[in-house]
């Protein structure tokens, strides 16, 4: 079931001599995975007739986490395991897919490719990429003056101040500006910053439409819920919020109702269609006639996909390339000039002795998966989920007893928190869940300041990102842990 991707291939042999520095000896003290095991673990990959090369948070928020990302695809393709059943696929989203509609008159699989760096952050002059600047580029934009300062902010559902490396000089520089709105539930690390926070519903009494499962699903699917309870009548609905903010900005003042924003907003997507195609849409607003909009690109209506209860099940996904593609040259690029650059930046560290230090990574848990989900009684109750997980090597050799509390120091902090060792972590490395912290004067977060936890980010610098991806290095940090006294 493998497929060969050969003609759709721009790069192979120089991608060849890229990774000639890499042998399985010359990095197994690296990845702490002997040679002879790397070894075998890439000829059953090679000779597997179905297999699928998957990597996310773990090896993307990491000094190498774009070079990562390229890598795994690399073996996908090098393998046949790139867009071939059992391998890794592409879903087919009929609605918002930017990879389902081609550009009009362009061959398959042809487009402009992906641009960063079209301007660079005001202090450090890190690159943008998709149009975002990198979080720990915020607290130097609000301190530093001159033209271009960050004097007010609009967050909306965020807690950078705890998802964030270096928290407290973030949480200071939000207090020097001169206006900050928040769209949330909770009054919580980041938003207590704020001089508005202006509430948002319940998950339970919004429409929602699955837009990005829909592009990563293991089968082609539709699916959309109505509210399962009807909001209060004096609470807007958080797209009504959201433009009436989007008005203020563009200086159009309090009084615009939102409703003739989002008409505007709908005209000009619609172009010189507009007048045909808007009477037929009047029975929705706001998100609902968006995503109407989009499915009738596809064939599809909203009403087709609330009609089925469960969602639409499109079916199994089928190879895709080179219609998914959108480079200039309309083939894969193997070898990208910006990752093959970067790629010398772990050649020279072969150079280099493995770190005898320990290492850290974060986790998630599936009841924790972010620091707004410690609030909810249900998910907060059981066992304490913040703890310090310790490979039992290493446990007693450092003198950790089960639930005894630890001090882990990095060049950057210091936290404290209970230790729980198990041997599902490799020697050498101790991990910590990110999101906590739960702690700070000001927030008022019932049920998560009862187990506030310790806050991973405050052991991490925001001096450290993947050059590329402007992403924090949240994993592979230098520690030191001791038992407290």
């Amino acid at each position: 079931n493998t497929r060969n991707l050969t003609e759709y291939v721009n790069g192979i042999d120089h991608l060849k001599t890229c990774i000639k520095p890499f042998s399985a000896e010359r990095v197994q003290t690296h990845c702490g995975i002997e040679a002879p095991r790397i070894r075998a673990l890439a000829r059953a990959l090679a000779n597997a007739s179905q297999a699928a090369v998957y990597g996310r948070m773990g090896t993307c928020v990491q000094a190498y986490g774009s070079v990562n990302s390229w890598l795994i695809d690399a073996l996908n393709v090098v393998t046949g395991n790139l867009d071939a059943p059992g391998g890794v696929m592409f879903p087919r989203s009929v609605a918002f897919g930017a990879n389902v509609h081609a550009p009009a008159g362009a061959p398959p699989g042809v487009g402009k490719g992906v641009q960063t760096g079209r301007h660079k952050s005001r202090v450090s002059g890190a690159p943008e990429v998709y149009g975002e600047l990198p979080i720990t580029c915020l607290a130097e934009e609000i301190e530093t003056p001159g033209t271009g300062q960050v004097r007010a902010i609009i967050s909306v559902a965020s807690n950078p101040v705890l998802s964030a490396p270096d928290g407290p000089r973030l949480s200071k520089a939000l207090e020097q500006l001169e206006f900050m709105v928040s769209v949330d539930i909770y009054l919580n690390e980041t938003t207590r910053h704020a001089d508005v926070i202006l509430p948002g519903l319940s998950p339970l009494e919004e429409f929602h439409y699955d837009v990005a499962f829909a592009q990563l699903s293991y089968r082609n699917h539709a699916r959309a819920s109505l509210p399962v309870f009807e909001p209060p009548a004096d609470q807007m609905p958080e797209w009504t919020t959201l433009l009436r903010l989007s008005g203020l900005v563009e200086g159009r003042g309090s009084a615009i109702a939102p409703e003739t924003l989002d008409d505007e907003d709908v005209q000009r997507l619609l172009g010189p269609h507009a007048d045909t195609v808007m009477p037929t849409l009047d029975q929705h607003k706001g998100p609902r006639r968006r995503v109407d909009i989009a499915l009738r690109q596809s064939g599809l209506s909203l009403a087709d996909v609330l009609q089925a209860q469960y969602g639409m099940d499109l079916g199994e996904l089928d190879s895709r390339i080179p219609e998914v593609l959108r480079t200039p040259s309309g083939k894969i690029e193997l070898a990208p000039t910006a990752l093959v650059d970067d790629l010398q930046r772990a050649v020279l560290a072969l150079e280099h002795d493995a770190s005898t230090n320990m290492q850290i990574i974060g986790r998630r848990d599936v009841r924790s998966n972010n620091s707004w989900m410690h609030n909810l009684p249900t998910l907060a109750k059981g066992p304490q989920r913040c703890t310090l997980m310790v490979n039992p090597v290493d446990a007693a050799r450092l003198g950790l007893r089960q639930a005894c509390i630890a001090q882990v120091r990095s060049a950057h902090g210091q936290v404290q928190v209970p230790v729980e060792i198990s041997d599902t972590i490799m020697p050498g490395v101790v991990s910590l869940p990110h999101g906590w912290g739960h702690d700070l004067p000001g927030a008022c977060l019932q049920v998560a300041s009862k187990n506030a936890g310790a806050n991973l980010n405050a052991l991490l610098s925001n001096e450290l990102r993947d050059p590329l991806s402007g992403n924090a290095v949240l994993n592979g940090i230098s520690v030191e842990v001791f038992v407290t006294a």
